[in-house]
């Protein structure tokens, strides 16, 4: 586990920005690209929740759902706290690193049947992904849903030449303004079928530089097939 923890206090007010500015609507469209398949989910963990813009617009979209989020930022917290509105008495804040973060326990509310992580995991070592996907699985609903936006580097020319510079250039850049040391993505992939989950869908932008992603949790014996979708 890094020892250090990054701080993304600073990034709250104008995260919005810098994310339009650099990446257009694009990370955005990632959020959202499963949203309308979690209807049937009414309790939600979302993890580095960011600026909360999709916390709200989730809490919108479902008028029964309540939200657990955590993240190491008190900035960003209260940033959706105040995103949230009238419905922030659907949502508990906890202030917490997610690499050593724990369920509350006893658990009073249901499990939850649905994980958020977008643009999270890269802050991670795969150890640490899995380490944390091991601890939610025993925390979620057998057929809990895990919703995950990341970047990535395709394996063709364009891997090569533009996303892998590219992502290790926001690294560089992500670690002056926040402290965060890592320099490379995490494998997550292989980190959350370790954990007990399986790929469903996965629809990529921008040549495979953004990736959105809704994983499963799989019961023993039970294959799912991912369907990718380039756009």
């Amino acid at each position: 586990m890094n020892e250090s923890l990054p701080n993304f206090d600073r990034l709250a007010k104008p995260y919005r920005w810098m994310e339009f500015l650099t990446f257009g609507p694009f990370l955005w469209w990632c959020r959202c690209t499963y949203l309308s398949e979690l209807g049937a989910c009414s309790r939600a963990l979302v993890l580095g929740c960011g600026d909360g813009r999709f916390s709200a617009r989730l809490l919108n979209e479902s008028q029964t759902i309540h939200i657990d989020a955590v993240d190491a930022s008190s900035a960003m917290l209260h940033a959706l706290e105040q995103r949230a509105g009238s419905n922030a008495v659907r949502v508990r804040i906890q202030l917490a690193d997610v690499r050593n973060w724990q369920p509350p326990f006893p658990i009073v509310a249901p499990p939850y049947d649905l994980i958020v992580t977008h643009f999270l995991l890269d802050c991670l070592t795969t150890e640490e992904v899995q380490n944390l996907a091991t601890r939610l699985r025993h925390n979620a609903t057998p057929s809990a849903l895990w919703l995950v936006s990341e970047f990535a580097v395709p394996s063709n020319w364009f891997g090569r030449l533009v996303a892998r510079p590219l992502v290790g250039a926001l690294y560089l850049i992500f670690g002056q303004l926040t402290g965060l040391n890592l320099r490379s993505l995490p494998d997550h992939p292989t980190a959350l079928k370790a954990a007990g989950f399986a790929l469903d869908k996965r629809r990529t932008r921008l040549g495979g530089l953004l990736a959105s992603e809704l994983w499963r949790a799989q019961l023993p014996n039970q294959p799912i097939n991912p369907t990718p979708t380039p756009l």
